[in-house]
């Protein structure tokens, strides 16, 4: 018997996350979530944003959200820390368009018929596809 989906990522649970450490496929530390974006149509959690490198001087990328889980204390991602820290910069406080989504897809793998740059697909060029969603204080 084949085991069910896991249930897709709340926003409440990638809100959770923020200031955990990351992970990569391996386990070794990446970097720390410091945020995510939320696709701008449905709300549901497409990237964590994560802060690499130095305090001084750091660099914001992101990670697919659906590849990534939490362990006590920490995100795990299914990518590898090479992939991360080669991935394209973001900035956490700007919206992403189409075409910075699809690009980052492509650095991931992510195939244009699979999760989401299938979703993208359909998406106007120079649309905006994802938003940064904000951490509520309790």
């Amino acid at each position: 018997m084949a085991d069910a989906p896991a249930p897709p990522l709340s926003s409440e649970e990638t809100h959770s996350w923020h200031g955990r450490e990351l992970d990569d496929l391996a386990g070794v530390p990446v970097g720390r979530v410091e945020g995510a974006y939320a696709d701008a149509v449905s709300g549901a959690p497409a990237w964590l944003v994560v802060s690499i490198g130095r305090r001084r001087r750091p660099k914001s990328t992101v990670v697919p959200a659906r590849e990534c889980a939490a362990m006590p204390g920490r995100v795990w991602t299914a990518q590898r820390r090479e992939a991360i820290v080669e991935a394209p910069q973001v900035d956490p406080t700007r919206p992403l368009l189409r075409e910075h989504e699809v690009a980052i897809c492509v650095h991931y793998g992510i195939g244009m018929r699979v999760g989401r740059q299938a979703e993208l697909s359909a998406r106007a060029e120079g649309a905006v596809t994802a938003l940064p969603a904000t951490v509520t204080s309790s």
